[in-house]
């Protein structure tokens, strides 16, 4: 089997994206959280360390996020009716998920916490 040329996989993995941002409630949800972010990045003119950081984690969530929903959808493929041991899996992968959120809003506490107190002239 042939791959396929380079532009059909990025439009592959872009029609996969727009996927989850039409159907799935959370990637929704973290995608708002991004642009919260973006905007944050710009209004407090965070260093380029900062923004590092704060991307990364945000792009790790987003990134999680469609590894759960993949695993999520495999799973009801391979089992469309109720079991266990499937929603067992279901459930440890929302959890890495939820892991990966709880990280994020740590780093993001760390990091903004210093923009905030210059921007309120706070010690």
């Amino acid at each position: 089997m042939r791959k396929p040329p380079l532009y059909k996989s990025f439009s592959n993995a872009l029609n996969g994206i727009f996927q989850m941002m039409k159907s799935e409630r959370n990637f929704q949800i973290e995608l708002f959280a991004l642009l919260i972010n973006l905007f944050l990045i710009v209004l407090l003119k965070l260093n380029s360390v900062d923004t590092a950081l704060i991307l990364t984690v945000c792009f790790a969530v987003l990134s999680a996020e469609i590894f759960n929903t993949a695993l999520e959808k495999i799973c009801d493929v391979i089992q469309p009716e109720f079991d266990s041991r499937i929603g067992f899996i279901k459930d440890i992968s929302a959890g890495a998920v939820m892991l990966m959120a709880f990280l994020s809003v740590i780093v993001g506490i760390l990091v903004y916490a210093k923009y905030f107190k210059i921007l309120f002239h706070l010690n």
